[in-house]
């Protein structure tokens, strides 16, 4: 299952709360006229989730059925992103079917698919979509849709464009979130800081993931300036709002790591990989394993990452055998791949990476300026734009980039530390 990184673009959405008080639904259906996909949803296990067991048993009895339907489908999207299982996503589907089989045409099936689609990461297809809506109507939340599938395919400026509309149609906790993260992407650290707080302030205090997810970036932005203490207090305040948050433990597992507390480091990182088993997740662990001389566990975590990350994650894939120098042409076909759909800067970057370990250094140096290009500030950007550069004969570039790099150095897994230390080619230790 493809899934966008917790801490990268994917901002943690309350659209539940949102579409119900802005989207009028028609009447309900009559008992005995649910559409298949209805009945799928219906069927799927609400499990603990007691929000979707009492929205299934509203539609069930043909109570506010297009309400329902279209809940149904935010909290199933919300439930995979928190589980890491994509049947959940499926079932959010079949809910933006269950919802446009009750009224066809219906914007809000619409845009319920298509945030199902960017989940999926079927850009272009979402895309589609996010266009017919802001032609349609001029609702806040479609611009956000528009704005974010355009960002993944690397548009920057015209993302830029779609989330200005948010903000200028409402300034609320969806458009802060999505105008920090443009801040960041642009190098903004500081306006990034200012938009995310003014996000969490915003949030509804109903909607306890959203808060999380917003301290959690929090966390990461004060992680990236070497504020370690406010860095803890952010990623403190998003495990009070919701304490299994696989998010907020992987910052609090590279916090630790920066102030050298391994065991610390362990202990919240092994949590956060139980609950979401992905490679970012597992990277991280295995490199604090390694830390502790723990090899055997360390490699066991490393043979799930490559055994199931080109499912998982192929990008993040990519970047750790790269960083590794193993299998080059495994992490060149894993980030070329990803790219056809997906071409951000975090892409160029690993399609540029795993060429240079190939030795094709011209198609990497070329890739490695488009990634740069944007003006993002960090630290793994800067260490592979130091290594492409050295290989490149660029010398003065290289040690720029690797200065920039060793100024980041709390956001560098200690694998990226490691190559960050020995130097990049010929150029002093930093």
């Amino acid at each position: 299952m493809k899934v966008a990184s917790i801490t990268a673009v994917a901002v943690a959405v309350s659209l539940t709360a949102a579409c119900s008080r802005t989207t009028s639904h028609p009447q309900s259906t009559q008992p005995g006229t649910l559409d298949r996909a209805c009945r799928a949803v219906l069927a799927a296990p609400a499990g603990d989730d007691r929000d979707i067991a009492k929205l299934q048993q509203d539609l069930r009895q043909t109570r506010q059925t297009a309400r329902a339907a279209e809940q149904l489908g935010y909290r199933f999207v919300a439930r995979a992103r928190l589980s890491n299982n994509s049947l959940d996503y499926a079932v959010a589907e079949q809910a933006a079917a269950c919802l446009e089989s009750m009224t066809p045409g219906e914007p809000a099936a619409w845009l319920l698919r298509g945030h199902v689609l960017h989940q999926l990461h079927r850009f272009s297809e979402a895309e589609t979509i996010a266009r017919r809506l802001v032609t349609t109507r001029e609702f806040v939340l479609d611009f956000g849709l528009l704005g974010d599938v355009l960002l993944e395919q690397g548009r920057v400026a015209e993302a830029a464009e779609a989330y200005q509309k948010m903000i200028d149609l409402k300034p609320f906790y969806q458009s802060y979130t999505r105008a920090a993260h443009m801040r960041w992407l642009k190098g903004d650290l500081r306006g990034a800081i200012e938009m995310m707080r003014a996000a969490v302030q915003a949030a509804s205090p109903r909607d306890k993931e959203s808060t999380a997810w917003a301290y959690s970036r929090l966390a990461m932005y004060e992680l990236q300036r070497g504020r370690l203490a406010e860095a803890t207090r952010m990623a403190d305040a998003s495990l009070q709002l919701v304490p299994e948050y696989a998010a907020a433990l992987l910052v609090r597992g590279r916090i630790a790591l920066a102030r050298g507390r391994t065991d610390d480091a362990v202990r919240a990182l092994e949590h956060a990989a139980r609950l979401h088993p992905i490679p970012e997740f597992q990277w991280t662990l295995a490199d604090a394993l390694r830390l502790q001389q723990r090899n055997d566990e360390a490699a066991a975590i490393e043979q799930q990452l490559t055994s199931q990350g080109a499912f998982e994650d192929p990008r993040t894939l990519a970047l750790y055998l790269s960083t590794r120098r193993e299998e080059s042409v495994k992490a060149i076909d894993l980030a070329r791949r990803e790219l056809v759909n997906r071409q951000d800067v975090f892409t160029l970057d690993a399609l540029a990476w795993a060429l240079s370990g190939a030795g094709q250094i011209e198609e990497a140096s070329a890739l490695m300026t488009r990634a740069l290009a944007e003006g993002t500030e960090d630290g793994r950007l800067f260490l592979h734009a130091a290594v492409i550069a050295a290989a490149d004969g660029r010398p003065a570039d290289a040690a720029r980039y690797a200065r920039k790099a060793h100024a980041l150095r709390f956001t560098l897994l200690p694998s990226e530390l490691g190559v960050l230390r020995k130097g990049i080619a010929g150029q002093p230790r930093v």
